[in-house]
């Protein structure tokens, strides 16, 4: 995060996850969160599969634009094999607003309850 920015950048984050929740019915879930000293945030979204999150990337990617100025993204992990196109989409967008480093984790074991209102 730059510094002096966190005063724009909480509302700014506020509006993107209002137009996620709004234009996106079938994400899982879009949450912020900012670490206790304020000096990074950390964006944890959930899709059911590689096709919304495509769809995430491509409606919600114009709205990065004026929160670029705010910060510097240090890295993109992914939980799952989203195919070489997104992947490389997620490398694209980490370079433009940083440092380009993106991590793919490859599912092992485990479940989820996931709830929807």
């Amino acid at each position: 995060m730059h510094d002096g920015k966190l005063d724009e950048l909480k509302p700014a984050m506020a509006e993107l996850a209002d137009f996620v929740e709004d234009n996106e019915p079938d994400i899982l879930s879009y949450d912020v969160y900012f670490s206790s000293d304020e000096e990074q945030m950390t964006v944890v979204h959930m899709h059911d599969d590689p096709a919304t999150l495509k769809y995430h990337m491509d409606v919600t990617g114009p709205k990065f634009p004026p929160i670029d100025e705010f910060i510097e993204l240090e890295s993109i992990d992914l939980y799952g094999d989203p195919g070489e196109d997104i992947a490389q989409q997620l490398r694209e967008k980490a370079t433009a607003l940083g440092t380009g480093r993106v991590s793919i984790h490859d599912f092992h074991e485990g479940f989820d309850h996931v709830t929807t209102n």
